[in-house]
């Protein structure tokens, strides 16, 4: 326990120094932040977080937050914005694991390092990523939907936006277990945008068209899953009985997941965002640059690592939502 405490002190009083002789410099680094779309709440919170790094904090790193509004061509175009006005470096969440590509390169040429979180791009000039393991949340929603449903019935599953690594990955977790169980058939698979008003609505079609055959809905995203537990409410069927499962820790799913509505786990926007900026900052200032945010410590019980800054992954581990944790996730978010 001693030598724990220790080397938490020994790291705190690194990440001060770091961030005193950076702010010494003078220098304030421009920094763009790429994300696939801001209307849900989950990437509000990762752009969030960002703002509260402690280099964007006190004026050392400034960021601007572009909104891809789902669209992969306007995630390009803003690429071209970044590199042109000479960008000191990007963090980039994708809408599409492959068009994505495009940017990094032209960020590459312009020998402005990029970063990925949360969501991935297929291209080997990407500097790093950080982000969670999205085949794994995929296998944990369907596991707890198929074994509450005692393994064998019928489910759904509402699909993110096709062609985006979480919604490729997720359903890849999905099928792994799905695989497993054959007496479990899936009725309906089709995407919602990760929009809970599109989910609501491709579940009231569902509800109608296989009237009382419906025993599980899988939602790559929490969003999704809670438009499909408001249209199972609508038809005045108590979702208790429909086991739901989502992904991600949106408020409103930590609630669902303390009323017994859905079980759900926490990707952690802060983590992945943080994160990404320490890694990026890394790949900016040099070998000699330390982590500033608190999330390399609050993982490393579980495998995270700062290392030497040759990582090209930087895996945040996912944490199941519980009725025994969901009230501190919700005081966290006040």
């Amino acid at each position: 326990m001693r030598l724990l405490k220790l080397a938490a002190m020994t790291l705190a009083i690194s990440l001060a120094a770091t961030g005193s002789s950076l702010a010494q410099d003078k220098k304030t680094y421009k920094i763009g932040a790429a994300v696939y779309g801001l209307k849900g709440e989950f990437m509000q919170l990762w752009a969030n977080a960002l703002k509260e790094h402690p280099l964007v904090k006190n004026g050392t790193v400034k960021v601007t937050v572009f909104d891809g509004n789902y669209d992969a061509l306007t995630q390009n175009n803003q690429f071209d914005t970044m590199v042109t006005q000479k960008y000191d470096g990007i963090l980039f969440v994708p809408i599409d694991i492959q068009a994505g590509a495009a940017g990094v390169e032209k960020a590459a040429e312009a020998k402005i390092p990029v970063v990925g979180s949360n969501t991935r791009v297929n291209s080997d000039k990407l500097t790093s990523y950080v982000g969670s393991n999205d085949v794994i949340a995929g296998e944990m929603e369907a596991e707890s939907v198929i074994k509450a449903i005692g393994g064998k019935g019928n489910v759904v599953i509402l699909e993110g936006p096709i062609g985006q690594s979480a919604q490729i990955e997720r359903r890849k977790g999905n099928q792994n277990v799905l695989a497993k169980y054959k007496d479990v058939k899936v009725l309906e698979m089709k995407t919602a945008n990760w929009s809970r008003a599109e989910a609501l609505s491709l579940m009231e079609n569902w509800l109608t068209a296989h009237a009382g055959k419906i025993n599980g809905i899988i939602g790559q995203n929490d969003e999704m899953a809670l438009g499909a537990i408001e249209a199972v409410k609508a038809k005045g069927i108590d979702p208790k009985t429909i086991p739901t499962a989502g992904i991600d820790g949106v408020t409103d799913a930590v609630r669902a997941v303390k009323d017994g509505n859905m079980v759900s786990v926490l990707q952690d926007a802060a983590a992945q965002a943080q994160g990404g900026l320490d890694v990026l900052m890394r790949a900016i200032v040099g070998p000699n640059y330390k982590p500033q945010s608190d999330i390399w410590t609050k993982y490393s019980a579980q495998g995270l690592s700062w290392g030497d800054g040759t990582a090209k992954h930087y895996n945040i581990p996912w944490t199941p939502i519980t009725k025994e944790n969901a009230d501190a996730m919700l005081a966290a978010r006040k």
